[in-house]
């Protein structure tokens, strides 16, 4: 009985002399978690060699100090040894685990060459850390990684315990020193395992919230500069948006140039970096000619030879049109080292959607240029916010559904690649109806259950038809009948293969067209929500004749019928 109760108070005292120390530990993973090389490597999807070897090294050494802190027991050490190497393989995979193990596993072994455990310590550190490497998937796949961190820590210090047993001799010594170490260290280094990956974890979070950051911030730029470049890339449209990003951002400077000239500067700087001078700095014109991003993080880097510059540190991104570079966008700050992720992110998010908005400038022009051609006029009506709510939507998803927002950018990307590049008389029937398939998804992902559609189109139908006839129905019929209607609706899309004709047919239960709306929907004074269907109808009429506009029937909260036919010989 007095055994008994001598072990219980052996395991209460070292059990507290553990607790004590865990301060040491904790300490350590805080400050690590705030240094920004440190949060660079963790952070990484696709980890390479050198990587690995750094965060070996980083996890080896928190092993080495997890034995300073321990505390000695009859010959032995009861320490958080485990600790740095479990969490290094839990987080950089086999070869952290193996090389980190080597190293804390090592260094105990030749503190104590010789020593009751010194060989039994060093082999199931090695052991703990191969573990921890292997189980990296299914931690990274684990619903609450904390609670895997807990248990696979203390599957791991009982594994130690049983290798304590097997190798260190003699034996009933090994018993002994078990009993009294075994439940405190399970129990000690289990949890500060799970909290140092708490703590990790903490930075994968601040590494979401400023990305969501970046992209909110991208999108509210964008949706304040959206009406710039659609009016062309010059000096005008280039000062106008440097200065609301300026206004909108802590960056100490904002340019563009073309490939020759600067267009605008705003901010620190614009004294010598004028509009309308020649492109001043090397990094820039390497940019312009590499077609990729640059970060410089010194003036050195940067290039300008200004000999008073203050721009001390930039990221600078291309701007192209058709994949040919015609500019760049560049952010300057006054301080050395001081971009970060997120605005070299937003540099390159801005980029892209200036490119795009200078490709939709293009189509502008272009459709001013071929007055009263239908096709282009509608190509160009590309709704801007119909672009913001598809990517709020997708970047709502990305975290929770990223195969979902997978599969949304594809169909966004195949709907403006469709609207973009309908060059062609007329295209196949099932080529329309997949650019409005992926129109519909990108909606329903928006709209749920609120939307619903039915296909109704039969194999092997020849027909050929102008392109973007049907989307602007379908748009009409989703927008003005069913999101109109408080519980939603059914829209329902028909081919009927006729002898003569290819019947297609847009149906919906929506609210329905007053009779006022509908006789005036084809009138020459029409406002631009109409624009659409109008549009569908004179192209359609010009193409094959007076008899073949649209047919539409409609009855108030019952819903509308649009039918059009495409003639087989035309």
């Amino acid at each position: 009985m007095n055994w008994i109760v001598e072990v219980i108070l052996l395991l209460v005292i070292l059990l507290k002399n553990l607790v004590n120390r865990v301060g040491v530990i904790l300490i350590l993973a805080l400050f690590l978690s705030k240094i920004g090389f440190f949060r660079k490597i963790v952070s990484k999807q696709d980890m390479n060699i050198r990587y690995k070897l750094y965060l070996s090294i980083i996890f080896g050494a928190f092993g080495i100090i997890g034995t300073y802190t321990g505390v000695p027991v009859r010959g032995a050490i009861a320490n958080f040894r485990v600790v740095g190497v479990f969490v290094g393989g839990l987080l950089g995979g086999p070869i952290v685990g193996i090389l980190s193990g080597i190293i804390a596993g090592g260094h105990r072994f030749f503190m104590d060459i010789g020593g009751f455990t010194s060989l039994a310590c060093s082999v199931s550190t090695l052991a703990e850390g191969i573990m921890a490497g292997l189980l990296k998937k299914k931690f990274e796949n684990s619903s609450c990684r904390s609670i895997f961190a807990l248990l696979a820590g203390f599957l791991a210090e009982i594994m130690q315990m049983i290798i304590i047993l097997l190798v260190a001799k003699p034996f009933s010594e090994a018993v002994e020193l078990v009993k009294i170490i075994g439940i405190p260290m399970i129990l000690a280094n289990g949890i500060v395992i799970s909290i140092f990956i708490v703590i990790t974890d903490s930075i994968f979070n601040e590494i979401e919230n400023e990305a969501v950051y970046q992209a909110q911030l991208a999108l509210k730029i964008a949706d304040r500069t959206l009406s710039y470049f659609r009016k062309g890339y010059n000096e005008t449209t280039a000062t106008d948006t440097a200065k609301i990003i300026y206004d909108m951002t802590n960056i100490k400077a904002v340019a563009f140039t073309d490939t020759e000239k600067i267009l605008a500067h705003v901010g620190i700087g614009e004294d010598h970096h004028l509009s309308g001078s020649p492109v001043k700095t090397s990094l820039t014109r390497e940019v312009l000619e590499n077609k990729t991003y640059r970060v410089a993080n010194t003036k050195e880097e940067i290039g300008c030879d200004h000999w008073d510059c203050p721009l001390k540190s930039a990221v600078i991104a291309p701007i192209k049109e058709d994949d040919k570079v015609i500019g760049s966008l560049k952010l300057y700050k006054g301080e050395e080292n001081s971009i970060t992720k997120v605005e070299t992110e937003l540099a390159l998010g801005l980029a892209k959607i200036f490119s795009t908005q200078i490709e939709l400038s293009k189509i502008d022009y272009q459709r001013e240029l071929l007055s009263r051609s239908e096709l282009k006029a509608l190509q160009s009506q590309i709704n801007p916010h119909f672009l913001f709510n598809a990517i709020n939507t997708i970047v709502s998803l990305t975290r929770i559904k990223p195969e979902e927002a997978r599969r949304l950018l594809i169909h966004l990307g195949n709907y403006f690649r469709t609207n973009l590049e309908q060059d062609v008389d007329d295209v196949d029937l099932y080529k329309e109806i997949e650019h409005v398939n992926s129109y519909i998804e990108i909606e329903k992902a928006r709209f749920g259950d609120k939307l619903q559609i039915v296909y109704d189109i039969p194999e092997g139908i020849n027909c050929k038809l102008p392109p973007l006839l049907l989307q602007p129905i379908v748009e009409n019929a989703i927008k003005h009948g069913i999101l109109n209607k408080i519980e939603g609706g059914i829209v329902e899309i028909i081919a009927i293969d006729d002898v003569n004709d290819t019947k297609l047919i847009v149906k919906d239960d929506g609210v329905g067209i007053s009779k006022d709306i509908l006789d005036s929907l084809f009138k020459e004074k029409e406002n631009r929500e109409k624009i659409g269907l109008k549009n569908v109808n004179e192209r359609l009429r010009n193409k094959y004749g007076e008899k073949y506009g649209l047919k539409i029937e409609s009855e108030v909260n019952k819903g509308t019928i649009v039918t059009m036919a495409i003639p087989k010989f035309s």
